[in-house]
């Protein structure tokens, strides 16, 4: 689906016209000809990320590509094109592919968030050790998922839903975390592919997709934690939270 490109620390996944849904920095829906995985550096702390983002698409020789989001010249839509960020390197970006479905990730596990679920299992609490408005955290599982087909709507948003689920399956197997701080999902689809309304696990799209993320997060976590040494519940990671707070419950 996509022609993908790593150049300078930057994950390119590029297809023209390609509508984007995403959970990242300046997230939610969008058309654009490309999105983007930034590596950031140890220590980093800009909040002007639109532009870091376009000084960084210069410095991989993507410039210009954020002013013509849907590589069609002048008439193209004003769309900015959905951009990520992760302390992970790009050399441990993997991609996995399954009928209508493709999904790219990055894994990186140094600030896991936990969320106990019986009192017995609650951990030593631990604060997120950056503002939650501030910028990306130093692990961070990002996805990029994409399909063929044309999603309605619903469909879109569920696709977001079924990725996440897929990567906390897979990570719980894994690592024993669902996921960190600074997790973001962008959803693709094709405008011109087959009209789909759903997109749960049961249907080609969701089924195909969930198998695309639980490979692509496995690999990109062997590729990062070669010899098995991820930070999980029992290590002591420098960054992360555990949610072990109880809230009330009560009928409707």
């Amino acid at each position: 689906m996509f022609e993908a490109t790593v150049s300078e620390g930057v994950l390119r996944l590029r297809r023209p016209g390609t509508r984007w849904l995403s959970t990242g920095w300046d997230g939610g829906r969008s058309r654009a000809a490309a999105a983007y995985n930034v590596t950031v550096p140890e220590g980093f702390d800009r909040t002007d990320l639109a532009a870091y983002r376009d000084e960084r698409l210069a410095r991989a020789g993507f410039a210009g590509e954020a002013d013509d989001p849907a590589g069609e010249g002048a008439d193209a839509a004003a769309d900015a094109p959905p951009t990520l960020f992760t302390g992970v390197s790009m050399e441990h970006a993997r991609a996995a592919r399954l009928g209508p479905a493709v999904a790219y990730a990055t894994v990186g596990l140094s600030n896991p968030a936990m969320l106990p679920t019986a009192p017995a299992d609650a951990a030593e609490s631990r604060e997120v050790t950056e503002a939650a408005e501030g910028p990306p955290g130093p692990g961070t599982v990002n996805l990029v998922v994409g399909t063929t087909r044309r999603l309605a709507p619903g469909a879109a948003a569920n696709l977001v839903a079924v990725a996440a689920e897929a990567k906390a399956a897979t990570l719980l197997a894994t690592a024993g975390v669902p996921g960190t701080t600074s997790d973001a999902v962008v959803v693709a689809d094709d405008s011109g592919g087959e009209p789909t309304e759903f997109s749960g696990s049961a249907t080609a799209v969701g089924g195909a997709a969930r198998a695309c993320v639980r490979d692509a997060v496995r690999a990109s976590l062997r590729s990062r934690y070669p010899d098995g040494d991820v930070p999980g519940p029992a290590a002591d990671a420098e960054h992360g939270v555990v949610t072990d707070e109880r809230a009330e419950v009560f009928d409707p």
